[in-house]
């Protein structure tokens, strides 16, 4: 037994006889709604619950047929319903102004009764089909969003754990890295639109900075604790050391590259900042002494929301700097350790900054 309800053909001609034949011959399959002119025709296509299949003569008195399709295409309640025309045979130029106005098939009048047969049950498939491949897009949109959600969570969670570690070992704190996440997000979006930076930043490639940004110490695991939590100033062979976290942090996630077979612009992110984020615009810091548009855009940004927080931040070997002291430092750095035009967006949010840091205070 087929429980799917009927669908619902709406008929239009202004010849009598032929609205009764064409009645006769669909109503046992379908149910049947009939009209005599144009006007009909739009107001049942408004009624809900609308047609499914329209099959109209084109010759409709007061509106024709091809002048119903087109009202009925520029209605978006409407444009989804497959419209025939009917026309008369031989006609060739009537049947692409039919197609032009919108009908989803042309019929030859006289009508055959197997031709409106296939035609009607064709078209009302093609309709349940496409409806059912949307309602499935949808699903698997839905099914897709719900999966992403839950693999960006996995890496939040697991990017946190990773960067905890290290964070841990050092003086700072976890929220340390919630600011610096928020920092260089600020910075990001005043640059978006800047033309040596907007390559880099678009709305996607900001997200996976902000899920970056905590992993720019986590070559400090690597680095022994005599070093790591020294309160007196290191020694050269000491600080050469320490400089080697930016070199660890770089192998553990080119690791994760290799491994998986490939990267991608948040493994990318992740590299540079933890590689690069100690480098200086004039070239004077490492590990490798890159300077200007060498260093990566990620890194350069980094080196701006790093450096802010630590001098805003209370640590065993030094006293927390106000913000105004350490917007200054930062200002008299531009062109020197930092790019001015990082420090010209930072003056741009300052606020924000502020705002960051009273969020997420330790």
């Amino acid at each position: 037994m087929n429980d799917q309800p009927k669908a619902t053909v709406l008929i239009a001609d202004a010849v009598q006889d032929n609205l009764l034949w064409l009645s006769s011959l669909l109503h046992e399959q379908y149910d049947v709604k009939l009209a005599a002119d144009g006007h009909a025709v739009l107001r049942i296509a408004q009624e809900v619950p609308r047609p499914d299949l329209l099959l109209i003569d084109a010759a409709l008195p007061e509106i024709d047929g091809l002048e119903v399709c087109r009202q009925l295409k520029r209605n978006p309640d409407t444009a989804a319903i497959p419209v025939l025309l009917a026309i008369p045979q031989g006609q060739a130029a009537e049947e692409q102004h039919s197609f032009a106005a919108g009908a989803a098939d042309v019929l030859h009048t006289p009508l055959l009764p197997e031709t409106v047969f296939a035609r009607v049950a064709t078209h009302l498939q093609l309709t349940r089909s496409a409806e059912l491949l949307r309602h499935q897009r949808l699903h698997l949109e839905e099914m897709v969003s719900e999966t992403t959600q839950e693999l960006t969570q996995m890496i939040d969670a697991v990017v946190w754990a990773m960067a905890s570690l290290a964070e841990t070992r050092d003086y700072e704190t976890a929220n340390h890295l919630r600011r610096v996440q928020h920092y260089i997000t600020a910075l990001a979006r005043q640059l978006q639109n800047h033309p040596r930076f907007s390559h880099e930043l678009s709305a996607r490639n900001i997200g996976f900075l902000y899920q970056a940004a905590p992993l720019h110490d986590i070559g400090k695991v690597s680095i022994p604790d005599a070093i790591l939590l020294k309160p007196a100033p290191l020694s050269n062979e000491e600080f050469a050391q320490m400089k080697l976290h930016t070199v660890y942090g770089r192998n553990a996630i080119a690791d994760v590259e290799q491994r998986l077979g490939f990267s991608n612009n948040f493994l990318r992110f992740a590299r540079e900042i933890a590689y690069s984020h100690q480098e200086k615009y004039d070239g004077s810091g490492y590990p490798q002494g890159l300077s200007g548009e060498a260093i990566p855009v990620s890194a350069r940004l980094m080196a701006v929301a790093d450096v802010y927080d630590a001098l805003i931040s209370k640590r065993v070997y030094k006293p927390a700097f106000t913000h105004e002291t350490a917007i200054e430092l930062i200002r008299q750095g531009s062109g020197e350790h930092f790019d001015p035009d990082v420090v010209d967006a930072l003056l741009m949010v300052e606020e924000q900054f502020m705002a960051i840091a009273a969020e997420f205070q330790d």
